[in-house]
């Protein structure tokens, strides 16, 4: 027993003694990169070129299939959209089994399987994978394009641009993408509600027989399978596979950048915050010998939150929730860097200089070597984490062939990492980050940021939201003489019923009701003078309740009460009462801002500012009626809006109210019906406690 605790003295000594020789106030020196060995893939290639690559991972009863086609950049002109009804429409069946029943196969086996234009994924238990194979094989060969599936998917997509016409995030990178390569370019051309209406089912077929063919495919395949049963089953299943005629394409030429940095505008009146693209060209390969300074140089710049730019933006000048920046590299020369950031409108021309001046920072000034360390310490901890992923092997082996790369390229990958220096970094930086040659792409609300974005020196001009040059909008919106805010509202209040009707008025409940993912939704609104309760309901069963009172503003929801906060519920009081104009008129806040376009008739805008929440209503210059509702939140850094068309107004106990509301929630329209109307009756204090 002695023996014992002397020798766990003896050790505890010498572990103190070596901790007091340690200097801890020097980081270690980071050791050599660790040799990294990759197994090498099974390949075979079948007569008709299909080329696969076999990795066995034998740890789980589980195998994958990915198939990749690998044609060069396609141009789809006046038919832009056919490549994406041919994704949605491949794995819907084939010509030998239904649709559902294809689907129900699926599921019932667990597997996943899916397609797009440009290859398939399946994956399934080991003793499903032949029949995952099958099917997959199936599908790819001999798919099931119907008239009938065709149209449905067709509107679907229609439906889907649809909802993206007022997001600010679409139209910036639809804008983005075609002013840096041109409308013409594979990179650069976008899909219209006009494209899409040009495309016949026989468009989507020919494009299915002349791209998607075995001749430039890839097969990888992963998992609890060795390569004699892999070939047996691909042989049998891909082998039918034809051969076609070699597609007529070609390599786009390597677009130009701007001669001059210009600031490109699109204007989006109901944008809350201005998006903010700083973008050029790039002609960046895997296989160039700057790729690893060029990626860590970005990723130094604005790879996440302690990049220049996050810090620069976000810590340091509170106009954003985050800033960011991406660099691509492009075989076919469609590579792009972009310096990123939704920003507050006051601030939109701020953030334009404090942009270019991070730029032009990892251009001239050598970076820090604890910056460095750090971006190097990401990419090594990605690549290592990737490593765990037995379709790892497969990934980088394809990526070799495809790129061109040397074939120790991913054996060397943390030697090249840890070897780039700063003077590698400024170098890259200088190559591929334009600051004098960039395109400043600004979505944002013209009225709010285009004075000042003018003032920064930088040549502004002008688009559409479908990369259309256009004159300047006018954004000084001519109102008659004596049209104030209050007026505006004091009609309004006319034009629904008189203040001899309102003046009547002690209650009021509103019903809408309206179909949304296959849920039947009712929106409940109880008013009297100071207070508004309003009730959601989904299938007849109350989801919450929002109540605001002079007393407090509180939502309900399971029984629970949860008070809103103070800046909030002093805005949200504004709304509440029987009518919010009557409010506005009280308070005196309300302020004109002009007029602007609703549904292609002229309506006054009048805006009522708020700390938290804030509102934009929208008044038909002719009739008075109110046309839009649009509500700002803003909370964090970040805001959202939510916008409400307000059509064909109907009377009730002989004061009008709109019978239609058109909204949209997550990118789906959502169209209400008004349903009820109670005025003087159905509300009780109970209501608002």
């Amino acid at each position: 027993m002695k023996t014992k605790i002397s020798l766990l003295l003896v050790l505890f000594l010498m572990s103190v003694g070596l901790q007091a020789q340690i200097d801890r106030s020097k980081q270690p020196e980071a050791g050599p990169a660790p040799k990294i060995t990759l197994k090498t893939p099974h390949e075979f290639e079948l007569k008709n070129g299909i080329k696969v690559l076999v990795v066995e991972n034998h740890k789980l009863p589980k195998v994958t299939y990915s198939l990749r086609i690998d044609n060069k950049p396609i141009t789809e002109g006046n038919k832009a959209g056919v490549a994406s009804l041919l994704s949605s429409m491949l794995g819907n069946g084939t010509t030998s089994i239904p649709k559902d029943k294809f689907n129900d196969e699926i599921d019932f086996l667990g597997a996943r399987l899916s397609f797009s234009s440009s290859g398939a994924y399946g994956s399934s238990l080991t003793k499903y994978s032949n029949r995952i194979l099958e099917l997959m094989a199936d599908a790819a060969i001999n798919p099931l394009l119907t008239e009938e599936e065709f149209q449905k998917e067709k509107q679907q997509l229609i439906e889907s641009l649809k909802s993206q016409e007022k997001s600010v995030d679409a139209i910036a990178g639809r804008v983005g993408s075609a002013l840096s390569f041109g409308k013409n370019n594979p990179f650069g051309e976008f899909i219209t509600e006009e494209t899409i209406n040009n495309v016949t089912l026989e468009d989507v077929k020919n494009f299915y027989h002349t791209y998607f063919l075995p001749n430039h495919a890839y097969l990888v395949v992963v998992g609890d399978i060795d390569e004699k049963t892999a070939k047996k089953e691909i042989t049998k299943h891909f082998g039918k596979w034809k051969k076609g005629a070699e597609p007529n394409t070609s390599v786009p030429a390597i677009t130009p950048n701007v001669a001059k940095t210009q600031i490109d505008f699109i204007d989006m009146p109901n944008a809350v915050q201005s998006n903010v693209v700083v973008t050029n060209n790039v002609d960046l390969k895997m296989s160039d010998p700057d790729y690893f300074a060029a990626k860590i140089a970005n990723y130094i710049l604005g790879g996440g939150g302690e990049g220049y730019l996050f810090k620069n933006l976000r810590e340091k000048h509170a106009y954003t929730y985050g800033a960011y920046s991406s660099i691509d590299a492009s075989r076919y020369n469609g590579g792009r860097f972009d310096a990123s950031s939704q920003v507050r409108n006051a601030v939109t021309d701020s953030a334009v200089v404090q942009i270019l001046n991070e730029i032009k920072r990892i251009k001239t000034e050598p970076v820090d070597q604890k910056d460095l360390e750090s971006a190097k310490a990401k990419y090594v901890g990605s690549f290592v984490m990737a490593l765990e992923r037995p379709e790892t092997v497969a990934d980088y082996a394809l990526n070799i062939k495809l790129n061109n790369l040397p074939k120790d390229f991913y054996e060397t990958y943390l030697e090249k990492v840890n070897a780039v220096t700063p003077a590698d970094i400024q170098k890259a930086a200088n190559k591929y980050f334009e600051a004098d040659n960039s395109r400043i792409i600004v979505v944002g609300k013209g009225s709010e940021v285009i004075e000042n974005l003018e003032k920064t020196g930088i040549p502004v001009k002008y688009y559409d939201t479908y990369a259309t040059p256009i004159d300047k909008p006018n954004y000084q919106s001519a109102v008659p003489a004596g049209v104030t805010a209050n007026k505006v509202l004091e009609n309004y209040l006319t034009a629904i019923g008189g203040k001899e009707k309102l003046d009547k008025v002690t209650s009021l409940v509103i019903k809408y009701e309206a179909e949304a993912m296959g849920s039947k939704i009712i929106s409940e609104e109880k008013r009297t003078a100071g207070h508004l309760a309003q009730n959601v309901y989904m299938n007849d069963n109350l989801m919450m309740a929002m109540v605001v009172s002079p007393e407090e503003v509180f939502v309900k929801q399971g029984g629970a009460k949860n008070p809103i906060p103070a800046e909030m519920a002093a805005d949200m009081k504004l709304a509440s009462g029987l009518f919010i104009e009557q409010n506005l008129l009280a308070a005196g806040t309300a302020k004109l801002a002009g007029t602007e376009d609703v549904e292609g008739k002229k309506a006054y805008k009048v805006e009522v500012p708020g700390t938290t929440v804030s509102y934009a209503l929208f008044y038909d210059v002719e009739t008075g009626l109110k046309v839009k509702e649009s509500q700002v939140i803003s909370m964090g850094g970040q805001s959202q809006t939510q916008d409400a068309l307000l059509k064909d107004y109907k009377a009730f106990d002989g004061i009008l109210f709109p019978s239609t509301k058109e909204s949209s929630q997550m990118g789906q329209p959502i169209n209400s019906k008004l349903t009820e109307v109670l005025v003087n009756s159905g509300v009780a204090d109970e209501d608002f406690k």
